[in-house]
């Protein structure tokens, strides 16, 4: 996996590749100022080691002691002596705090805010007294411009870290301000061993076989990465999940759609069907409305011309009760309308009277009597009055030939009427299949 790089010049990467095989080393920071941002430590402390963190902004010390419970958190700033000191912040620059009243000054020239705040001052001596018990496999000092008192308060036969990095340029600036205090450091011990354009390394005379790893800046060959390339990968890889989701739901949603669409286009043919049918129903029933007003009105038309029909038929009634003729014609009307001798009633013995004389007289034509059977057959009504007829003829008769031979009721019938009869029940026969 590669190496992860938060520090701003890349001065962690050299420092792992000369102290990699160290586990669980020890540092010491001062002007630690984040905890992750451009920080020298954020990656050694993620692999395991840990320090002292010398920061003497209030708000950073939190974040330290939040982010970095296993090291060492001072919020009090480093110097040749002990006591206090102001501090000068630039609040819209991050690591621009410094303890020089001339860098200070500097940055009001340059339009810049300077905030000054009283914090606790500590040599490096007194810290590693009370805080180191081991080796200090690297010291870095950045306090922009106070390197000189910081390095005076320092004494490197007590506590030798292997190696030392200090910023050796100005705040704000390409001029270097080594030559103030680089004795501080190679008068004890230390020699120098690479610059990287901004931080001096120094090698501690009894780990003098460090210097060899300091002698070329980093590259391909030291496998590191920056956390910012690293956070915007990150970020890339989940931008790409959310795209590849959103592109799947987007799919998902034209499928959707499409199928709504659809949907829409069958929900829509069989509105516009449904709404021609009704169109034409409505015209049908307007038609129907109209011929059924068109026969109401004719309903109506006869209705009056019946009313007015129906009042001249009353009026023409009236006339025929109260004329003469009406009342002279009174007897005559009750004659025919009661008793056997009535006319309606001599009216009907006469046509039955000669139904019954039709009928004898066919039971003596054999053939007349066969041609005309079918017809009778067909109509009910002939075939009840033949029936009748023989009914008759039969209670006139007397008893026939042969009625040991015959039904008990044809006995009564002469020989004629009971061949018509059995011609009618046969022919009757063939009807019904």
């Amino acid at each position: 996996m590669s190496f992860l790089s938060y520090a701003q010049n890349y001065e962690d990467v050299l420092l792992w590749r000369a102290l990699k095989h160290v586990p669980n080393g020890f540092y010491i920071d001062v002007g630690a100022n984040d905890p992750e941002l451009h920080s020298v430590t954020k990656a050694f402390y993620d692999q395991g080691w840990s320090g002292i963190n010398i920061e003497p902004m209030p708000s950073y010390g939190a974040a330290f002691r939040e982010q970095r419970p296993r090291d060492i958190n001072l919020n009090v700033a480093a110097g040749a002596s002990s006591g206090s000191i102001t501090l000068f912040d630039v609040p819209d620059v991050n690591g621009w705090a410094s303890t020089d009243a001339e860098v200070a000054a500097n940055h009001r020239a340059h339009g810049h805010a300077v905030v000054e705040h009283t914090v606790p001052l500590l040599t490096l001596t007194e810290i590693c007294r009370q805080h180191v018990s081991g080796p200090v496999h690297f010291l870095k000092v950045d306090v922009e411009g106070f390197e000189a008192d910081v390095l005076r308060g320092m004494d490197f036969s007590l506590c030798r870290p292997w190696i030392v990095v200090v910023e050796a340029i100005m705040p704000n600036s390409r001029d270097s301000n080594h030559l103030q205090w680089e004795h501080l450091v190679t008068g004890h011990q230390y020699r120098f061993a690479w610059f990287d354009g901004l931080n001096r390394y120094y090698v501690a005379d009894e780990h003098a076989e460090l210097a060899e790893q300091l002698q070329v800046q980093p590259n391909v060959f030291d496998d590191y990465l920056t956390h910012h390339l690293d956070k915007a990968w990150q970020r890339g890889k989940a931008l790409d999940r959310q795209l590849k989701d959103t592109w799947e739901l987007s799919v998902k949603a034209d499928q959707r759609a499409s199928q709504l669409e659809q949907t829409l286009a069958d929900t829509t043919a069989r509105l516009e069907e449904r709404a021609q049918q009704l169109t034409l129903q409505a015209l049908q029933l307007q038609a129907d409305l109209r011929q059924a007003e068109a026969s109401v009105r004719q309903l109506e038309s006869n209705l009056h011309q019946t009313a007015a029909w129906g009042k001249d038929l009353e009026q023409r009634l009236l006339a025929v009760y109260a004329s003469s003729s009406w009342r002279i014609t009174a007897p005559l009307r009750f004659i025919m309308r009661r008793g056997d001798n009535s006319l309606p009633k001599l009216a009907k013995r006469a046509v039955r009277g000669a139904i019954r004389r039709t009928v004898r007289w066919l039971t003596t034509r054999e053939a007349l009597r066969r041609a005309l059977l079918p017809i009778i057959v067909r109509s009910p009504f002939l075939s009840r009055i033949v029936s009748r007829s023989l009914h008759v003829i039969k209670q006139g008769g007397g008893p026939a030939a042969g009625a040991a031979d015959v039904p008990h009721l044809q006995r009564e019938l002469p020989l004629s009427a009971r061949k018509v009869l059995d011609d009618l029940r046969r022919a009757q026969h063939k009807g019904q299949h």
